[in-house]
């Protein structure tokens, strides 16, 4: 998983505007140049906001892409807790669940 691309994409996505207008006008082609995986690819185009958690996208850069997507707090918080029920536990990065 290239975790540090989906990141980087979507932190950069966050804050260009040019990146914001051609992401709107072709999601998959605003991909070029990020060595993304397919799955992490279709959870950009989708967006899958559940499936980018569980790959371990930071939770500050995915509410942003909520908001980008005008998906609210209420309805971001569901699909976070959908992507865990469907893709199973946070695979790496911040959240991964530790067993102890």
């Amino acid at each position: 998983m290239t975790l540090y691309f989906t990141q980087k994409f979507l932190y950069q996505l966050n804050r260009d505007e040019r990146l914001q207008r051609d992401y709107a006008a072709d999601r998959r082609a605003a991909l070029d140049g990020y060595d993304l995986t397919t799955e992490e690819a279709d959870a950009l185009v989708e967006p899958d906001l559940g499936l980018l958690y569980v790959m371990g996208v930071n939770g500050q850069i995915l509410m942003h892409f909520a908001a980008l997507h005008g998906v609210p707090w209420p309805e971001h918080m569901r699909r976070l807790r959908e992507g865990l029920e469907r893709h199973g536990q946070v695979r790496t990065g911040l959240y991964l669940k530790v067993e102890s």
